[in-house]
């Protein structure tokens, strides 16, 4: 390189040094120092500001030490967490303040009190020493102003800003004083006065920290606008909630003492006070109501509780609660009982037809407690189908023996707390279903009513099952605790009604503590007698119309009994019958006629076209079909069992949504036919040589059962040997591989299904020829029963020649 070319280079490089010089003194000069460190805790300090603290950490008195000795400056810098006691060079912020050593005072126990002033801001550049105190290379900074126009009079702006948010501010906190707002608004020189108001003015220390580390005079200003416009909004909403608080504080304080000075009158005019009444009522009712002494004992602790406490108090209402629950509950309070068992049976043989073994079970309890005088009341659980009348029932036997009633739906119930209740001390807290029908009856000795007692569930709440096992225990429930209540009520004078569509979902401890009273379907004559002398009345009443506006044939019930409602109870002809009325009240209003007869022939111009028609009892005698008698929970059904053999490989097809025991069931009758293929003339092959397809019709429907199996045999023997099946024939057994008959349930309901198609002859199971008895007489005598053991009289009854 020639001695030119380094001339121009370094000329080049003096330009650039004096452009960048230029840049920096336009607002700082700066110098280096090596200077002792007093860490700060919680507190950054700023140029041109003056304070005393105390400094009792031994580093930070050797470095004050120091300073005072040498030239009494010292360089203060905040730690970023205040809390750490132990300091370490990376807890220390890179930003403080050179401060002059004003003033040092001894205190006890080694402290130093110091009294200081802020000189300039200051960078550390490194650490000279750390032990035994801190000791840094730093780069001081004097602001120096911009001394053009432009710059003057937008710093002007901006200070006139900052003083009027001063005065804003100072309106917003209290503690901010009035000197310190005059201190400043009297400085005109930008870098003192930014320095001085981010002194004063409460801002967090992270943003008083970014205050300091600004060197910027004007980009100082524009963030200190910004802090204290942020601040003054804060003041700003803590004053509004301050003075609605401040409001509710001075309102409840008012509340107190004009309730101070209504105690000293009510004392002085001989009245008691508001809450002294009410615990004086609610014991004055308690006595009234003759409750036993453990009850009153328990009520006069809760009340004595209650007049110590405050009104507002929410413990006072929960006790004001629980003492209204003991004085509502009838402890003592009871109906006399009505033991004239011909007044009795006079009134359930007035709102209930049939139903003759709960009428029959009901004037029994009546006779045994009218002999000994004391006798428990008995836990009935009526089983049935829907619509026979369960529900209705229990008010009858109610008013028979001139009880009080209460009724429980038990249905989707899976807490136990329902039955026991909530204990106090949770909010909302009440008594249990149990003690609430008590209270709704008024008095110790009600009929209560659990209705649907098979569809309660059980979940982590607990199993409600479980909780009814002491109230229909006549062994436990005479002191039958509810968790609310706390106390025992005595249980055993309640006569406890449950029903139930099903036995299957009822849990076997509970169901062993009730007594079962089975109740079937209703034949078609008291379905008939039902409508005439119950429904027909009810329904016309109801609709507004008079007996003389509508009469009824028995043919027209019937039809309506048979075409339009298939059921074992009475529900859907109560419906039935209300539209038909319906249609009448709308022909006697519009003043077509004034009296309208209902008959056979024109029902279907009131109910439209007919529902169901006589035609599942087949035309003719057919081969491969056989009518079967099936049960559901809604009373008795008839199945038609279809039998189709074709040439094959032996493959068997049962189809018809069959379950797992109707599936066994065929697979029993196709051995048993194996068994004897040779007495009925069939192939003995044909099990290899034919495909057999068992199907039972409306296969949307699941069914299952054993009870299907000799209908099966039947129809697969029909289908194999050519022989048809009779047509008035139905059958109901259990099959075995051997051929015998074995005995079903649910024959009643099954009788008055087949019955309701015109069926002649029924073929039963020899040992249910004892359930006939449960069969009305009147449809004994219509039908003709075929008692059988085996297969073999099956077959003869039920195949032509």
């Amino acid at each position: 390189m020639s001695v030119n070319d380094k001339k121009i280079i370094d000329i080049e490089l003096k330009d650039k040094e004096i452009i960048e010089e230029k840049k920096q003194t336009d607002f700082k000069k700066s110098k280096r120092k090596v200077l002792p460190v007093l860490p700060l805790r919680g507190l950054p300090v700023f140029p041109y500001m003056i304070l005393h603290f105390d400094v009792k950490r031994t580093f930070s008195v050797k470095a004050l030490e120091e300073a005072v000795v040498e030239n009494q400056i010292i360089f203060l810098v905040a730690q970023k967490d205040p809390l750490v006691e132990k300091v370490e060079k990376e807890d220390l912020f890179t930003v403080g303040t050179v401060a002059r050593i004003k003033q040092v005072l001894k205190l006890p126990q080694n402290d130093v009190r110091v009294l200081i002033e802020g000189i300039s801001r200051a960078r550390i550049l490194n650490f000279v020493s750390q032990d035994p105190y801190f000791e840094c290379e730093i780069e001081e900074f004097e602001s120096l102003q911009d001394e053009s126009e432009e710059k003057k009079i937008e710093n002007e702006a901006m200070i006139r800003k900052i003083k009027n948010m001063l005065a804003v501010y100072y309106d917003a906190n209290p503690k901010f004083s009035v000197e310190s707002v005059k201190s400043m608004i009297n400085i005109t020189e930008p870098a003192e006065f930014s320095d001085l108001v981010s002194a004063n003015v409460n801002f967090d220390i992270d943003d008083k920290q970014a205050l300091l580390e600004e060197f910027d005079v004007n980009k100082r200003l524009e963030k200190l606008i910004v802090l204290l416009d942020k601040e003054i909004k804060i003041l700003s909403v803590e004053r509004d909630i301050n003075r609605k608080v401040k409001g509710n504080i001075d309102k409840n304080q008012k509340e107190f003492y004009l309730r101070e000075q209504l105690k000293v009158i009510q004392s002085e005019l001989g009245d008691k006070d508001g809450m002294e009444q009410e615990a004086s009522e609610l014991e004055d009712k308690l006595i009234s109501n003759n409750v036993p002494d453990f009850v009153l004992e328990k009520a006069k602790k809760e009340l004595s509780r209650m007049v110590k406490m405050q009104s507002g108090n929410p413990e006072a209402s929960v006790i004001r609660n629980y003492v209204e629950w003991l004085c509502d509950i009838p402890w003592s309070i009871r109906t006399e009982e009505n033991d004239d068992i011909e007044n009795a049976k006079k009134v359930l043989d007035e709102d209930h037809f049939g139903l003759l073994k709960v009428k029959e079970r009901i004037l029994e309890y009546l006779a045994v407690r009218k002999l000994s005088g004391n006798l428990k009341s008995p836990i009935i659980c009526l089983v049935g189908p829907p619509g026979v009348g369960k529900t209705s029932i229990a008010s009858s036997v109610a008013r028979a023996l001139n009880r009080n009633y209460a009724r429980i739906s038990l249905g989707g119930v899976k807490d136990e707390s329902e039955i026991r209740g909530h204990r106090k001390t949770y909010i909302g807290s009440m008594p249990g279903r149990i003690i609430s029908a008590l209270k709704q009856a008024k008095s110790n000795n009600p009929l209560i009513l659990l209705d649907e007692v098979d569809k309660m569930s059980r979940d982590f709440k607990g199993d409600p099952s479980s909780a009814l096992l002491e109230v229909l225990d006549a062994e436990q429930n005479f002191s039958f605790r509810d968790h609310y209540i706390e106390l025992p009520f005595d249980l055993s004078n309640v006569l406890f009604i449950t029903t139930a569509n099903s036995l299957e979902t009822i849990d076997r401890p509970l169901l062993d503590r009730m007594e079962v009273i089975n109740i079937s379907g209703y034949t078609d004559e008291e379905k008939l007698n039902i409508a005439k002398n119950y429904l027909i009345p009810k329904q016309i009443k109801l609709n507004g119309l008079k007996k003389s506006n509508v009469k009824f044939s028995d043919s027209a019930i019937i039809s309506i009994i048979n075409n339009y409602t298939r059921e074992s109870g009475v529900r859907s002809l109560e419906r039935k019958i209300a539209a038909v009325l319906r249609k009448v009240a709308k022909i006697i209003v519009s003043g077509e006629k004034k009296s309208v007869s209902v008959s056979e022939k024109n029902i279907e111009s009131f109910l439209e076209r007919k529902i169901y028609l006589n035609n599942e009892k087949n035309d003719e005698s057919e081969v491969g079909i056989a009518t079967g008698l099936a049960w559901t929970q809604y009373g008795g059904d008839t199945l038609s069992i279809e039998v189709n053999v074709s040439k094959g490989t032996g493959k068997i097809e049962l189809t018809g949504s069959l379950g797992d025991v109707m599936k066994e069931s065929a697979m029993a009758a196709i051995s048993y036919t194996r068994s004897c293929a040779k007495e009925y003339n069939i192939n003995e092959n044909f099990y290899k040589e034919n495909d057999i397809h068992i199907h039972v019709p409306e296969g949307a429907t699941p069914k299952d059962g054993p009870s299907a199996g000799i209908t099966m045999a039947t129809a697969l023997i029909s289908a194999l040997s050519g022989k048809r099946v009779k047509k008035d024939v139905a059958m109901t057994g259990e099959i075995t591989l051997r051929g015998r008959v074995l005995p079903i349930g649910g024959l009643k309901e099954k009788v008055l299904a087949a019955f309701r198609i015109g069926i002649k002859t029924i073929i039963i199971p020899c040992e249910n020829e004892r359930d006939l008895i449960d069969i009305p007489e009147n449809i004994r005598e219509k039908i003709n029963f075929v008692i059988a053991k085996n297969m073999q009289t099956v077959l003869t009854f039920a195949l032509e020649e």
